[in-house]
């Protein structure tokens, strides 16, 4: 009986300790109903799923996990050098990061495949991006992990760390539509 109660106010502790980050229905209706434009791209899945548990790397070699966000709403952002979209898109990305950007929200950029380091610091430079991160996947350990097939793909994680939402191709980030997503999402 000791060994029951103890667990109850174990699970208790947990639960008021966590105030539980799950995503409501309304936020996702809200987050729904607020695409429009490119934004439409955008498909919120039925139920939130596993994101990829591949590690990435910093810029430097350090490495990092998705889980490394938890807490926060990440929109993560797979790209490359040699896309011509990534580039008109990256500038949006950036202009996201410096409004939403915070204790609740981050935007994540991550460089999947052969993108030699030199080149990620031209490309940033070229489209004058300096408040996002130079994350590397090298090996596309992640991106395929996450079955993305082309570039730019953008997903939205929940700050349990599931994916919630997905698109394929780029957007306008910056746009109206994009920031109603989600400060729904953020502010639900």
């Amino acid at each position: 009986m000791k060994n029951l109660v103890q667990a109850m106010l174990y699970t208790a502790a947990l639960a008021l300790a966590n105030p539980g980050w799950a995503e409501t229905p309304t936020q996702i209706a809200a987050a729904e109903a607020a695409r429009d434009g490119d934004m439409k791209k955008l498909t919120f899945h039925a139920e939130a799923k596993p994101a990829g548990a591949a590690g990435f790397i910093t810029f430097d070699g350090d490495p990092l996990a998705l889980s490394d966000y938890a807490g926060k709403w990440v929109l993560v952002n797979f790209w490359a050098t040699w896309c011509a979209p990534c580039r008109k898109e990256m500038p949006a990305l950036s202009q996201l990061q410096a409004e939403l950007g915070g204790d609740d929200f981050e935007v994540v950029t991550i460089a999947t495949s052969r993108n030699p380091p030199p080149a990620m610091k031209n490309f940033f430079a070229e489209i004058a991006v300096e408040n996002l991160p130079l994350h590397r996947d090298p090996k596309s350990a992640l991106a395929r992990s996450m079955g993305v097939l082309g570039l730019p793909v953008t997903v939205i994680l929940n700050p349990e760390g599931q994916e919630i939402a997905r698109l394929q191709g780029d957007a306008d980030w910056a746009s109206d539509s994009a920031k109603a997503v989600m400060r729904a999402l953020i502010d639900g």
